[in-house]
This record gives C-alpha cells, sequence and structure tokens, in this order.
C-alpha cells in the first residue's frame, strides 16, 4: 500500500526510446497540476524540483494561450506594460507623474502668458482708439506692444509646450520648429531693439529738441522702426537662408536655436549686445544733458555771490538750488514744465533700461558662452533665462504705461465707457 502511494504521488515518465517521434499536442504532453513525473531510474528525492519546473511550464504555456502573439512582438502593448506594474508605479518608459511644485510652475507661466498677451492687446488698442496717440512716440510703444504681444501669443506657448515634456523633447515635428525658432528670435529681436528705439528717440528729444521737429520725430521713428523689424527678420531667418546650422534634431527630439558658434556670435551681438550698448550710452548722454540743463537753469535763477571760488561754484549752485525749490510759490512756467516732463521721460527709460538688462542679459551670456565653448548649463537654468527673458514683455508695457498719465486717463475711459 505505501508503495503504491508512492507511485500516486510520483508518476514515473517513460523512457526516451519509448516515446514517438512526432511532436504531441499541448494537451496531451501538459501534465496535470501538481503531477510531475520523474525521470525512470532517477530518485525519488528530486520530484520537488520537477514538479517546479513543471509547474513553470504549465504557467507559461496558460499565460502565452490567454495573451495570444502580440505578447511575444517586438513593440509592447502600454496598457498591458501598465497593467503589470506593481502597484500602479510608473514604468521607466513613461513620464512620472506631475508634482504638486510643477503644476504650480505650470499654473504661473499660463497666467504670465495670458497676462502679457492681454496687456500688450490693451495697449494696441488704446493706441488705435484715441487719436492723440496717432504720433510719435507712440507709434514706437506700438511697435514694441506688438511684438511683446506675438512673444505671448506665438513663442511661449509652444515654449511651455516644450516644457511640459520630459527633458524638454520637441514632438511637433521639424517644420513647426523651425515656424517656432524663427518667431522667437524674432519678436524677442524686436522687443529688444524697439526698446533701444524709445531710447534714442528720448535722447534726441532731449538733447535735440530746436532741430527734432515733429516731422523729423516722425521721420525717425518711422525708420528705426522698418530697421527695427528688418533686422529682427535677417537674424531669425539667417539659418534658413543661409544654412547657419539646424534647429531641429530628430534623434534627441530637440528644436533649439542653432548651435554654430558663428551663428551665436553673430545672434547674440545683433540681437542683444549692441542695442545694449546703444541703450547704455544713451542713458548716459540723457543722464548728463539733463544734469547740465538743471545746473544750468540754476545757475541762471540763483546768482553765486561774488565770494565762492570758481571750483565750487556748480557745488554751491546746485546746493542752493535744491534748498530754494520748496520755498517757490508762483506756477511752473512753461520751460520748468518741460523739464519735468522731460525728467519724468528721463526716469521712465532709465527703469525700462533698467529691467531690460536685468531680465535678458543672463540668457544672452548663457548663449553666447556654451557654443564658443562647447558647454551647457543645467536644463532647469536654461529654462530660468529663457522665461526670465521672456517676462520683459510684460514688464514693457507695464513700465511705459505707469509713467504716462495719458495712458492712464485713456484706461479709465475706455472702461467706462464698455461699462
Amino acid at each position: 500500500m505505501r508503495d503504491q502511494s508512492r507511485a500516486n504521488r510520483t508518476p514515473v515518465c517513460p523512457p526516451h526510446h519509448a516515446r514517438p517521434p512526432s511532436t504531441p499536442s499541448l494537451a496531451a504532453s501538459t501534465p496535470s497540476p501538481g503531477r510531475a513525473c520523474v525521470p525512470a531510474g532517477e530518485p525519488g528525492s528530486r520530484a520537488p524540483r520537477a514538479m517546479e519546473a513543471a509547474n513553470l511550464s504549465v504557467a507559461s504555456t496558460g499565460v502565452a494561450l490567454r495573451l495570444g502573439p502580440e505578447a511575444f512582438s517586438s513593440s509592447p502593448n502600454p496598457s498591458a506594460v501598465v497593467g503589470s506594474t506593481a502597484g500602479g508605479a510608473a514604468p521607466p518608459g513613461r513620464e512620472p507623474p506631475f508634482s504638486v511644485f510643477s503644476v504650480l510652475v505650470v499654473t504661473l507661466l499660463a497666467l504670465l502668458i495670458a497676462a502679457t498677451f492681454l496687456w500688450n492687446l490693451l495697449v494696441l488698442v488704446t493706441i488705435l482708439r484715441v487719436r492723440a496717440f496717432h504720433r510719435v512716440p507712440h507709434n514706437l510703444v506700438a511697435s514694441t506692444a506688438v511684438s511683446d504681444a506675438l512673444v505671448a501669443a506665438l513663442v511661449m506657448p509652444l515654449s511651455l509646450v516644450s516644457e511640459l515634456s520630459a527633458g524638454r523633447r520637441w514632438r511637433l515635428g521639424r517644420s513647426l520648429c523651425h515656424v517656432w525658432i524663427s518667431f522667437d528670435v524674432m519678436c524677442c529681436t524686436a522687443s529688444i531693439w524697439n526698446v533701444a528705439a524709445i531710447a534714442l528717440d528720448r535722447y534726441w528729444t532731449i538733447t535735440r529738441h530746436l532741430q527734432y521737429t515733429l516731422r523729423a520725430r516722425r521721420r525717425a521713428s518711422v525708420l528705426m522702426i522698418a530697421l527695427t523689424w528688418a533686422l529682427s527678420a535677417l537674424i531669425a531667418l539667417a539659418p534658413l537662408l543661409f544654412g547657419w546650422g539646424e534647429a531641429y534634431d530628430a534623434r534627441l527630439q530637440r528644436c533649439q536655436v542653432s548651435q554654430e558658434p558663428s551663428y551665436a556670435v553673430f545672434s547674440t551681438c545683433g540681437a542683444f549686445y549692441l542695442p545694449l550698448g546703444v541703450v547704455l550710452f544713451v542713458y548716459w548722454k540723457i543722464y548728463k544733458a539733463a544734469k547740465f540743463r538743471f545746473g544750468r537753469r540754476c545757475r541762471a535763477v540763483l546768482p553765486l555771490p561774488s565770494t565762492v571760488q570758481g571750483k565750487e561754484a556748480p557745488q554751491e549752485a546746485e546746493m542752493a538750488c535744491k534748498a530754494r525749490r520748496p520755498a517757490a510759490a508762483f506756477p511752473p512756467s512753461g520751460a520748468s514744465w518741460r523739464e519735468q516732463k522731460e525728467k519724468r521721460a528721463a526716469v521712465m527709460v532709465g527703469i525700462l533700461i533698467s529691467v531690460f538688462v536685468l531680465c535678458w542679459i543672463p540668457f544672452f551670456l548663457a548663449e553666447l558662452i556654451g557654443p564658443l565653448c562647447a558647454c551647457s548649463l543645467p536644463p532647469i537654468w536654461k529654462s530660468v533665462f529663457l522665461w526670465l527673458g521672456y517676462s520683459n514683455s510684460f514688464f514693457n508695457p507695464l513700465i511705459y504705461t505707469a509713467f504716462n498719465k495719458n495712458y492712464n486717463n485713456a484706461f479709465k475711459n475706455l472702461f467706462t465707457k464698455q461699462r
């Protein structure tokens, strides 16, 4: 009885010479679960190991029958991969879910895009509706608003889409990559050169107010606007027209401005460093001209006593003018009103230039140094510098409308009429 029960537990496989040469069917060759056979002549102590091997073969055969041929294809089924992941964790080939910080950053960037577009659009609508704004320097302000609105409408949304993808991969194709890069370079360069044009107009107004008549001012503004957009288009389209590097890398799925060293020098100098030199030189001349005119007016109003020495005369005149200014009880004359207006405009241009430099200089330093030294910043810093430069399109309309009461009154009238 004991031998019979042992035979029932561990059936003996037939010898190899007794097996038929043809391959048996799956049902015939698959033993019943838990009844693995032991080859003849082997001790019964190897039965558990044989049973485990048989169970594994049965399980793999059953999985193959349930999944079908798709389970062994070279392209795995995403649903099967997700379902087989233990605990619902993201597999290595899929992007991880967004964190709370990522959602907050994306929300802030989306709000920045919307605010930049709406604020520049409001400035454009105000200039078009108010007849008094159909002249210089408001046409320069309108050109700046157009470039900043295009940055918010065409450039920043696609940049946000690229930020949302893992590793800043570009999955929208080569053609759209070239369109995006071209608009990015052209609109940002036009915005920068428009700031330089506003500074030049203010400089000529202060230093050449007799020769810089309204007609000359209108001609100069139209010429500066045309040159701004022509130069911006040339810098943006140079890689496509002259084969100056490639913006799209299909292997890495990357879309960026051409990293050719010669183009990096040409684009950064033409788009930033040259207008930066212009605005810094212009504002320095504006500051000197305003200081000279202020000192000359003080010396004309307050004659110095004869006891003051020649070297101490300018300092004493400035101190006397500052001390006597609050005591003036009469209303300002036309010349003093003009000087106050020019002073506010000079302050506005100074703040505009300062914000422009702070927003764009980190990005253009990285764009110039990176291709020349064949080094690269971490992706997080590239994104920070890029969006800091984009934010300049949001600050521009805030600055040149905050220092102009005519814009504030026009905004109030526009919203009042809408109600």
